[in-house]
């Protein structure tokens, strides 16, 4: 008869040790050896009229292997089950070589297991509202209406092609070619087509640029010819990481290949109903109201999800949670669909263990407080991001016969359902979590917002 023992080898780590005997494995061996005789096709026998004999001794070996470890395995589902263990994935094989398993010589076989257990926790943060967090306040100002009425304008321009560059609004469609100081492009070296404004370059180059025509070509380095953010944006466009002091040195030949002017569109009815489809937006005043609402919208919502993402790292970092790190590192070896090496989970762990954390901490959360998304709420959620995709009002989708079938193909995607799920329940708990801390309100620029420094890792909704 089979037994399962447990023993503790470290901090929130076990040993489970499996042992079976002939009765636990053998009945099923035999039914499986006369299951294979009837379905075999050996060629000398008819289907079905194959002497289990012959099969034990083509392919006994295999079918007695298999069944001890289905034996094995049932037994020690059942014991994890019956004593309700809470563990991280699934028990490791500490068996480091195969077993003797001859079916000739049935024998008593024992199989040692190691597993890591979930810890109980408490999540101390949210206790007593001592936790206090930062909404900021970023106000909207006039000139960032008329950035983005300008951005506006722009995207929804029509493109000329003047024959030479006469303004920091041209558009040029240009050839990067990696060179030496002379210009002399490097033999391998690195060659990128972009579309760029004249004015992301420093004056000094525009002032190179300038009055130059199709075919014209420069010679410049990458860390003199832009401010930094841009600096970042070319690096990374051309390969490299935004941060590379050593690939900022480098010279490129610039050619110019074409050069585009874009003509901004006019405020006038036609291009707000195109912004904002059957909004009956008539005069640029309401359309500058409109547009400041949702830039409004927009910084209240990077505002919310900034205090969300500082609340996240409260939450993982400052409960108090003990984790059975060795295993965990030996699980990353053999947890995924690829074998890891040791050098390899070792890197790996730490990112491992911050989502770990936090998976910890929001399930527990989330199954205390009954926190849950009724379907009716995914298919509402889902139906909004359709006609946002789309921009769509309600308006324009009532009785859309399309919108009702997509919305039922989309419903029948489990990645979809499954994902929107787990998007709409985290926002549950953070919209709930927020109740509480204590909230203190400070009036930012958006300058300043953007500048602010970012703790550790983003969550992800």
């Amino acid at each position: 008869m089979a037994t399962v023992t447990r023993e503790n080898i470290g901090l929130l780590n076990d040993k489970i040790t499996v042992k079976v005997s002939q009765e636990d494995y053998l009945p099923n061996f035999d039914k499986a050896v006369k299951q294979f005789s009837k379905n075999a096709n050996i060629p000398g026998f008819r289907k079905g009229m194959v002497p289990a004999g012959m099969v034990k001794k083509m392919h006994g070996q295999a079918i007695f292997g298999d069944e001890v470890l289905k034996s094995v395995e049932k037994e020690l589902m059942g014991y994890l089950q019956t004593e309700k263990l809470d563990i991280f994935g699934q028990p490791i094989s500490l068996d480091k070589e195969a077993k003797n398993l001859d079916f000739s010589v049935p024998a008593e076989y024992s199989f040692d297991f190691e597993i890591g257990l979930k810890p109980e926790i408490k999540v101390t943060p949210l206790e007593g509202n001592k936790t206090t967090l930062t909404k900021y306040n970023i106000k909207v100002t006039d000139e960032m209406v008329e950035d983005e009425v300008t951005r506006l304008q722009i995207k929804g321009g029509k493109m000329n092609e003047p024959e030479t560059i006469d303004t920091e609004d041209n558009v040029l469609s240009v050839v990067f070619e990696e060179s030496d100081a002379a210009g002399n492009v490097v033999e391998g070296g690195i060659k990128k087509e972009n579309s760029i404004l004249l004015k992301y370059f420093t004056p000094a180059i525009q002032a190179q640029l300038m009055g130059k025509q199709k075919d014209a070509s420069i010679v410049f380095q990458l860390a003199t010819s832009f401010d930094e953010e841009r600096l970042g944006w070319i690096l990374k466009d051309l390969g490299f990481d935004k941060d590379d002091k050593e690939a900022a040195q480098k010279y490129f030949k610039l050619t110019v290949a074409k050069v585009g002017l874009i003509e901004k569109r006019e405020l006038d009815e036609a291009f707000f109903n195109e912004i904002y489809p059957g909004a009956d937006i008539t005069t640029e005043e309401a359309f500058r109201a409109k547009l400041k609402e949702e830039v409004e919208k927009y910084w209240a919502s990077e505002s919310r999800n900034h205090m969300h993402n500082d609340l996240f790292e409260v939450l993982v970092h400052e409960t108090p949670i003990e984790l059975p790190k060795d295993f965990l590192k030996r699980w990353l070896q053999t947890g995924g669909e690829k074998p890891k090496t040791a050098e390899e989970a070792e890197k790996e762990y730490p990112n491992f263990d911050h989502q770990l954390r936090w998976t910890l901490v929001s399930d527990k959360l989330i199954r205390d407080n009954k926190l849950e998304v009724s379907f009716d709420e995914l298919k509402e959620n889902a139906k909004q991001k359709i006609m946002g995709y789309y921009g769509m009002g309600a308006s324009a989708t009532d009785g859309a016969e399309w919108l009702d079938s997509y919305m039922d193909r989309l419903l029948q995607d489990e990645k979809f359902v499954d994902q929107t799920y787990r998007e709409m329940v985290t926002q549950k708990l953070f919209d709930w979590a927020e109740t509480q801390v204590n909230v203190k309100e400070e009036d930012i620029t958006a300058e300043q917002f953007v500048n602010l420094p970012h703790k550790h890792h983003h969550h992800e909704h």
